[in-house]
């Protein structure tokens, strides 16, 4: 059974690069505001990543990813950075279909507060990364139940809603 949407616990966040340093309109921020007139764009150049700190440990389920067509992240790892070890290698495909990577069951299981998400390298031919979308689903690892409505940092709340919001969801990609 995937959990609800974990953006309510999400306590920071930071990319690798953003294109041309224009932070108004590529930034991290448009990672997780639920628009889809708005994305990250990263700089050129291969790894990109993508670095969560959740303010609390979660048990993350699966990972939800929306890029733009033909700037896709290839072969993507997902990483626990307080284990200091890989959780994930995800495969996505070079398409604007938001796309849904289950973990394997074992890791489903195991509280994290740390993760990166590498982009070891793009489909497109300047290593540029393109997400419009972004989310992790499962649940807090303190708690068994869901995490529609809790208020996040800025005073607002997370009632599973939007282009982003809720879980389960995209396109199902099996890991390998």
């Amino acid at each position: 059974m995937t959990g609800a949407s974990l953006l309510a616990h999400i306590g920071s966040y930071s990319v690798s690069s953003v294109l041309s340093r224009d932070a108004k309109s590529f930034g991290k921020q448009f990672l997780f505001d639920g628009s889809r007139g708005t994305c990250w764009n990263s700089e050129q150049g291969s790894p990109q990543h993508v670095l969560v700190e959740f303010a609390r440990a979660v048990r993350i389920e699966s990972v939800r990813i929306q890029f733009q067509g033909g700037f896709a992240g290839r072969d993507t790892r997902l990483i626990d950075l307080d284990r200091k070890q890989v959780v994930a290698l995800l495969h996505p495909a070079d398409t604007n279909k938001l796309q849904s990577f289950p973990l394997p069951a074992a890791e489903q299981a195991v509280p994290r507060r740390r993760i990166k998400l590498q982009f070891l390298s793009s489909t497109d031919f300047y290593g540029r990364i393109v997400v419009y979308s972004l989310d992790f689903c499962g649940r807090p690892a303190d708690d068994s139940g869901g995490s529609a409505g809790v208020p996040r940092a800025d005073g607002t709340r997370n009632n599973n809603g939007g282009s982003n919001g809720g879980c389960p969801g995209g396109t199902v990609i099996t890991i390998l």
